[in-house]
């Protein structure tokens, strides 16, 4: 890997690894529909003249239909879901659990046709990962907590449904399109529940992480992915999921000051270990391209 391919990959790392940071603070004075607002709208803005230098706008419009289904899976639910969880379970435990999709991704592949063979190792995987979320749910997850495990769970869903949209569906399209007109349609679908949640006073630290949230972990997280995987390739460059929860995780302790408990300490590992064997690929790919690479290509998440 080059010099700036490194840079690039822990830059992104840590900024995918914030959002859960963020978020923990900005649900403390806004309402779940109005931060998806207030996240959307920055980032479409930031990202619209790089979309509109890239182009592809035409060739976007005409696959709506898909355009919507990953709004819809990639954003709308899942940020949702996410901002309302997080108003209930630590940072800290909501960046380890998303960090299942691709567990989860492995098992939407199987269930919508895929031809792809998964192999022991990564089914091996999928259990090593699961166990690690039991331990999780059953140490550190309280009666009162387990529908926002759910809430984020769907979310882990969503983020995995979506690459799968992009690799099947959306093939071929310029990403940045792709992701500004989906945040600009998450806009408008959510301008509505957010404005009747306007709320009435808002402290500089809320409105320092929703523009940390807008600007920096979407906006400038997407460029930098994109410039990721210009650098070392789509399949490479998805190895960064594996960071982003060690960063919710330390940033949740060490700025939120939230426990570190016996269920991060074991599930924490065995999540990561699974997440990496279930990714794994039971032939080396001859071709590092989206074309080849199927649903490893895309992780447009954050």
């Amino acid at each position: 890997m080059s010099r700036r391919g490194a840079v690039l990959f822990i830059l992104v790392g840590i900024i995918w690894g914030t959002p859960y940071f963020l978020i923990r603070i900005s649900v403390r004075e806004l309402s779940p529909s109005f931060l998806v607002l207030a996240r959307t709208v920055p980032a479409s803005i930031l990202l619209l003249p790089f979309a509109i230098r890239r182009g592809g706008w035409t060739q976007v419009l005409r696959r709506w239909r898909a355009v919507i289904a990953y709004t819809v899976v990639e954003f709308a639910i899942p940020w949702l879901m996410l901002f309302r969880a997080e108003q209930r379970l630590p940072s800290s435990l909501s960046g380890l659990l998303i960090a299942t999709v691709p567990l989860i991704a492995l098992g939407l592949m199987k269930l919508t046709g895929s031809n792809q063979p998964i192999g022991a190792t990564r089914m091996f995987g999928v259990l090593v990962g699961l166990g690690g979320v039991a331990v999780l749910v059953g140490l550190d997850v309280h009666t009162g907590e387990v529908l926002a495990v759910g809430e984020v769970c769907l979310t882990a869903v969503g983020y995995a449904a979506g690459p799968m949209i992009i690799s099947r569906l959306l093939v071929g399209l310029p990403n940045v399109t792709v992701v500004t007109a989906s945040l600009i349609l998450g806009s408008v679908i959510y301008a509505p529940f957010a404005l009747s949640n306007v709320p009435h006073h808002v402290s500089g630290e809320t409105l320092e992480a929703v523009a940390g949230l807008a600007f920096g972990c979407t906006a400038i997280g997407f460029l930098a992915f994109f410039a990721l995987i210009a650098e070392i390739g789509p399949a490479r460059a998805t190895v960064v999921t594996y960071l982003n929860p060690a960063v919710a995780v330390l940033l949740g302790v060490a700025a939120l000051h939230e426990r570190f408990t016996a269920g991060l300490s074991v599930g924490f590992p065995l999540v990561i270990l699974g997440s990496y064997l279930s990714t794994r690929s039971n032939n080396p790919p001859k071709s590092d391209n989206p074309s080849a690479n199927g649903e490893r290509t895309s992780k447009l998440t954050t």
